[in-house]
């Protein structure tokens, strides 16, 4: 059985201070953390007490592109001389840096013209879109669903962005964020690349809950698996029936003015992952063939069924 150590790195969030894994006998370190000096500091530091070296870690695994799980990765192996491993899909997000984010920009901006978010939503969240310390390029191994690299077997569990994976090692399951204790992670906004998300997401941790009793998040302390996806179910099958009864109530039934009568005012980051869960909520009932489409720029939508199924199941 490996050695596995949480490293608290980072600040504060919704989701909860961000947790990195140490996994000693495999010399491997998943998600580092944020790209803040704050963070450096707190993990070498972390490794120090434990009298880890650098030169004694090999592996870096990044669960997924958010820079609060991969912000450090290229520092760290360039420290340490670690191969770094992502899934394929989310690896240009960090080993292109410069010109994926880009590309990241670009499809948001669209995106968000397509849910009708207005332009000054759209402009704020440019702005406030800074450049990370990435480097421009880095080299990046990738894995796909069911590799096993330096005794962790990958699972590619999409759904929060396109390439997020979950790590197995021995019987512990690495969920990343498919999974958190206080925060049900963002579906729709939190990538834009993703047609259905939120049916990923849920085939995702129904992967992961009939394998795992346990699983240890990006963010807190460990988790009942069981527990935690029956309750996303529950969350998810309320805001789906929420988001198909504002169509009825809202006067331009866009993602955007769905999201407002469902979350209020959004700014910020907010403005994204708000339009984004209603678009994907709204896209799953397309494809169940209990909304509609109407218009494409922007998006709106329309019921095809007078009430909503008491019995409906989002997942065939």
């Amino acid at each position: 059985m490996s050695d596995l150590i949480r490293i608290p790195v980072g600040e504060g969030s919704p989701e909860g201070v961000n947790s990195a894994y140490l996994i000693t006998e495999k010399d491997t370190i998943v998600d580092p953390g944020p790209p803040t000096q704050k963070a450096w500091n707190v993990l070498r530091s972390k490794l120090e007490e434990r009298s880890i070296a650098f030169d004694d870690i090999d592996h870096v695994f990044v669960t997924h592109w958010h820079s609060d799980h991969a912000g450090l990765a290229c520092r760290l192996a360039e420290e340490t001389g670690a191969t770094i491993h992502m899934h394929p899909s989310d690896a240009p997000l960090v080993g292109d840096y410069t010109a994926a984010r880009e590309r990241r920009l670009d499809r948001d901006v669209a995106t968000l013209r397509q849910w009708g978010v207005p332009e000054t939503r759209r402009d704020a969240l440019l702005d406030a879109d800074s450049p990370s310390t990435m480097p421009e390029t880095y080299p990046i191994a990738t894995h796909r669903d069911g590799e096993m690299v330096a005794g962790l077997e990958v699972l590619h569990t999409p759904g929060h962005t396109a390439g997020h994976v979950s790590l197995a090692v021995d019987e512990t399951l690495l969920l990343g964020d498919l999974l958190l204790p206080t925060y049900t992670p963002n579906v729709g906004g939190s990538d834009t690349r993703i047609d259905d998300p939120l049916a990923a997401y849920l085939s995702s941790i129904d992967r992961v809950n009939a394998r795992f009793e346990e699983g240890e998040p990006g963010h807190g302390t460990t988790m009942d698996v069981t527990r935690a996806v029956d309750e996303v179910r529950v969350h998810h099958r309320e805001r789906a029936h929420a988001a198909f009864h504002a169509l009825s109530t809202v006067n331009d039934p866009t993602p955007w003015a769905v999201a407002r009568d469902l979350f209020g005012e959004m700014c910020g980051i907010h403005a994204k992952f708000g339009a984004g869960e209603a678009a994907a909520h709204l896209d799953r009932l397309v494809a169940l063939d209990i909304v509609e489409r109407t218009g494409d720029d922007p998006i709106r939508y329309r019921p095809r069924v007078d009430d909503y199924p008491s019995n409906l199941r989002l997942m065939p």
